[in-house]
């Protein structure tokens, strides 16, 4: 039994279609008793898997809230055979926002698992979801993109957990899935994501990264509009006729194993890259160089790889901090 203080009158095990929200309380000036409303669809047919859809946990990545909207339209009880849960804008002050965290309290949801019942708005989010939500499920995707700034290459992922067993059913729903691209994550920068949490309660959990630089891509929409279809196919959801297959071939299976695939910028200034996405690079390769326009007699601060790979992620802003992630790196996995 979880003790969220979300609460949403859409029942669950209802048989049927659903439009509803889940209710946050948010006491403020203009609303002592208020609510945010975050938008909830729950599709049920009968006895069979449940499959959880998000988006929106960083309210400035797209592809995924638009999927979700197209799938809530199209998808109806009698073309399942089990449970959907879908929301296309889980952060939903973020998404209205157009921005990362959220402009309540400035809390970023994929890092705030498992949450807190009695925190923030945002750590509130997160606690529902992994003790009410993620317990229903038998299969999730969480739809991320790189945000404002950042832009990828396509890709679904996974995250690898210390059991063999639920690594081999998420890769299969991530061959299933059909991305040019399926990325493992054998190193987790942060246990406070999403994804963790997902794993620590034994659940088969995809992510991905479908577009970037705060701008909706038809290419990233398409990839996730068909690898969803694929998805609900292979967990049994919908029909097996129904699934699409690979959106280009099957998944080239890549990786990101330590902390050595990151680029930094190692001091504040406008960051000109000196690579591209989808380039091959070697250690000891420039990656860049930042530049200070307010001493432009400064020479410019180079920044070099720490290893060998492809460019699957680049910063979208010229600006950057010291600290900023200004590129990484995936490897094929052999």
């Amino acid at each position: 039994m979880s003790n969220s203080m979300l609460w949403t009158r859409v029942d669950y095990e209802k048989d049927g279609k659903q439009n509803g929200w889940l209710q946050l309380p948010h006491s403020v000036t203009r609303s002592a008793y208020g609510n945010i409303s975050i938008p909830l669809t729950v599709i049920k047919n009968g006895k069979g898997p449940t499959a959880f859809l998000m988006a929106g946990n960083h309210g400035d990545e797209y592809e995924g809230q638009v999927a979700l909207c197209k799938l809530i339209q199209g998808l109806e009880a009698q073309d399942i055979q089990g449970r959907v849960i879908v929301i296309p804008a889980i952060n939903l002050p973020a998404a209205l926002a157009g921005v990362r965290v959220s402009p309540i309290d400035q809390g970023n949801l994929n890092r705030a698992f498992p949450g807190d019942p009695n925190g923030s708005a945002t750590f509130a989010i997160a606690h529902y979801i992994d003790t009410v939500l993620y317990p229903m499920a038998d299969i999730h995707h969480d739809l991320h993109s790189g945000g404002s700034s950042l832009q990828y290459l396509p890709f679904a992922s996974m995250r690898q957990s210390q059991d063999a067993s639920l690594n081999a059913r998420a890769l299969s729903a991530l061959r299933a899935f059909g991305a040019p691209i399926g990325l493992i994550w054998a190193y987790s920068p942060d246990s406070r994501l999403s994804s963790v949490a997902a794993v620590n309660r034994d659940l088969v959990a995809l992510g991905g990264e479908f577009g970037g630089g705060g701008s909706v891509t038809t290419f990233g929409v398409r990839i996730v509009e068909q690898g969803l279809k694929n998805l609900l196919a292979h967990a049994g959801i919908i029909e097996a006729s129904r699934a699409v297959g690979p959106f280009s071939g099957p998944s080239r299976l890549m990786e990101i194993k330590s902390r050595d695939y990151y680029v930094y910028a190692t001091e504040a200034g406008l960051f000109e890259p000196a690579v591209e996405l989808g380039d091959s690079v070697r250690q000891g390769q420039l990656c860049g160089k930042v530049y200070f326009v307010d001493n432009p007699g400064r020479a410019p601060e180079a920044c070099y790889f720490d290893g060998d790979g492809m460019v699957i992620c680049k910063r979208h802003f010229g600006r950057v901090e010291r600290g900023d992630c200004v590129v990484h790196l995936a490897t094929d996995v052999i």
